[in-house]
């Protein structure tokens, strides 16, 4: 990882079902934190439509359309840019979450975890492996949403050599709590920094409570946002990765030959 990565988690309500809106505020954020500096910049989970069952289809036609205009900014600004979007490929569709590095599309990861819920499973398909990828900023994990409730990911992740994690969400109320300490606690156990981001605002019978999160390799929380639309930014430290994992020697104490086999 970089000696230091300027990060931002972009939050904001996503307009259900309208691409061209949604693709407006991306690009008017990644231009802002940009001019802030920022290196790496994750938008929240299936944000050029949101969750539009409908027209899900229709939605993932867009998508090659816009990732080319994504990676576009990223290219121009020598960014690192992750968000989720439906995904069509092998007759189904896919919750995709895709790593553009300087412009070229490097990894993509399909959400393994379906809400079964709120009935995901009914219209997307899951992926099928994990993905930790070499960027120009570090070794990156991805995740999305509903996968922070499964620790043998993260944990997995971090094993691999994620430095960072970046998980786009859709997270709604009443469960900010449950959002918050798993998010606290993938940091802390795993002793890596998450980028974390929520969208905002009403979509459907949904109340999005937005928080999107920026935490140290402590699990300390360096930046959270509110309810509303907002991009938040702040500087990870790869030293002081290195040094809580001197101090609390975790990833050395383990004992993966009594519990590493658990089904």
């Amino acid at each position: 990882m970089n000696q230091a990565v300027k990060v931002s988690a972009i939050q904001f309500n996503i307009a259900l079902g309208d691409v061209e809106i949604n693709l407006a505020k991306a690009k008017a954020a990644i231009e802002r934190v940009a001019a802030k500096g920022v290196q790496l910049a994750v938008l929240p989970e299936m944000w050029s439509a949101g969750y539009d069952y409908k027209r899900l289809a229709a939605h993932a036609a867009e998508t090659p359309r816009i990732l080319e205009t994504i990676s576009c900014l990223a290219a121009d600004h020598d960014m690192v840019v992750i968000g989720s979007l439906p995904e069509a490929a092998e007759n189904r569709i896919f919750n995709t979450a895709f790593v553009i590095d300087h412009g070229e599309v490097l990894g993509r990861y399909r959400k393994l975890h379906m809400f079964s819920t709120m009935g995901e499973d009914r219209f997307l398909a899951p992926g099928e492996r994990t993905l930790v990828v070499s960027t120009s900023l570090g070794r990156l994990g991805v995740a999305i949403c509903y996968d922070l409730r499964f620790p043998e990911l993260f944990r997995m992740m971090a094993l691999e050599g994620a430095e960072i994690i970046c998980l786009p969400a859709e997270w709604p109320k009443p469960r900010q709590e449950h959002w918050r300490t798993l998010l606290r606690a993938r940091a802390m156990e795993n002793q890596l920094f998450v980028v974390a981001a929520n969208c905002c605002g009403i979509q459907g019978k949904l109340d999005f409570f937005g928080m999107s999160l920026l935490l140290s390799a402590r699990g300390n929380v360096l930046a959270e946002a509110g309810e509303a639309d907002i991009e938040l930014v702040a500087e990870f430290d790869a030293r002081e990765m290195a040094d809580y994992r001197e101090q609390i020697r975790c990833f050395y104490d383990r004992r993966p030959e009594i519990y590493g086999k658990l089904n």
